[in-house]
């Protein structure tokens, strides 16, 4: 797709709730409206499902790795043979995540300096380089549509000094990403703040950030093990330094409650892995509270997960027969039960988009937390 052309992304805001925002992130290859959950199709997949499964569940974008794309089938064959939207049949919006999750999550498999990353392939042990222009270049490869700078992220905790480190290296990786990034009219770069649990470090990075002007900007670094609380706070103390005109995406996270609560503090947009790693291990997320279908509760129980559910996973199944799959190990109930569960977080941000616009988001959070305590009745 040829984007030069194309007019900038636009994001507009249509209603706010306290911190909580509704709007639009347009851009050309279709809206995303937000708050938005962007299911994780790390190596050009939603496992699990077709694209126009996830699309039905209401997905407006999708998230692809850097990483995991560059190593196989690499970014230049995915250019040769049209992109990964052309090789994954989504026309619709691409976020992909630069990589900077991996040089923490392999760090074993992996020196760090100024310059940037090289990886020891996962795979084969092959050794590639990943700096900021070059993962910038891989985005633009893959035909994304938002593209994440390379920051370095780490595990928690972590001394302070480590954190400041961190962070100040993201900030000057951020700035070779914008340059590297240029005119791209029909593309997103988004920043990614870090500093760790630390306040002020938080601070300083989305006020420089800010001052980059980017398209949007991510909260990073969390969801790795921290307590909800400290996470919670953190993005309390970085939310009033972002642009209130760009969107605001926090990586990575998570829970159906992360969500709501993080969307309570002004967060736009969220991605994980959660629905569909569930979902392949026995587990479905409901109006009704997380159900264990490897539970011999279900064993003879005729009712559905959601008899009032739009997706037929969780509306025409049988809760005996998805603890029957997923107890015999048969692929099409880790399927269905993704199906369901990429469906529950769509109905639960587009609950959220509407408590926002008629100005009840609060309750609209309590009535979904007495449905997940109440359970089926």
């Amino acid at each position: 797709m040829n984007t030069t052309s194309m007019p900038r992304v636009t994001f507009t805001l249509h209603a706010t709730d306290g911190a909580a925002r509704s709007g639009v992130l347009a851009m050309p290859r279709g809206d995303i409206r937000t708050p938005a959950f962007m299911p994780v199709g790390t190596a050009g997949t939603v496992k699990g499902l077709y694209m126009e499964q996830v699309r039905g569940t209401g997905a407006d974008i999708i998230l692809g790795n850097t990483y995991h794309l560059m190593l196989r089938p690499g970014a230049e064959r995915v250019a040769r043979l049209g992109g990964l939207h052309e090789m994954a049949r989504w026309p619709y919006p691409i976020l992909t995540d630069s990589g900077g999750f991996q040089v923490m999550s392999l760090s074993a498999l992996r020196k760090l300096d100024e310059k940037g990353v090289i990886f020891q392939s996962h795979i084969d042990g092959s050794k590639h380089e990943l700096t900021p222009e070059r993962s910038v270049e891989i985005q633009l490869l893959l035909d994304s549509d938002i593209i994440m700078q390379l920051d370095e992220c780490i595990r928690l905790p972590a001394p302070e000094r480590e954190v400041e480190r961190a962070m100040r290296l993201s900030l000057r990786w951020a700035e070779r990403s914008k340059a590297a990034f240029g005119n791209q009219p029909g593309r997103a770069l988004f920043g990614i703040v870090q500093g760790g649990a630390l306040p002020h470090l938080r601070r300083e990075s989305a006020e420089a950030l800010a001052a980059l002007d980017l398209p949007g900007y991510a909260i990073g670094g969390l969801a790795v093990g921290e307590p909800q609380a400290e996470m919670l706070a953190t993005i309390e103390a970085t939310e009033p330094t972002l642009p209130r005109e760009k969107p605001r995406y926090l990586m990575g996270v998570g829970t159906p409650d992360d969500i709501l609560e993080a969307i309570r503090r002004g967060v736009d947009m969220f991605d994980c892995v959660m629905p569909t790693r569930a979902g392949r291990h026995g587990t479905a997320y409901t109006r009704h509270g997380k159900l264990n279908l490897r539970n011999a509760r279900y064993a003879e129980e005729k009712r559905p997960m959601d008899e009032t559910s739009t997706c037929p996973a969780a509306r025409d199944y049988s809760l005996a027969y998805l603890h029957h799959l997923t107890k015999s190990g048969e692929m099409l109930g880790q399927m269905l039960l993704t199906w369901n569960n990429i469906a529950y977080y769509q109905q639960l941000v587009a609950g959220a988009r509407a408590a926002i616009a008629a100005g009840r988001y609060a309750d609209y959070v309590l009535e979904t937390r007495e449905g997940w305590a109440r359970g089926a009745p």
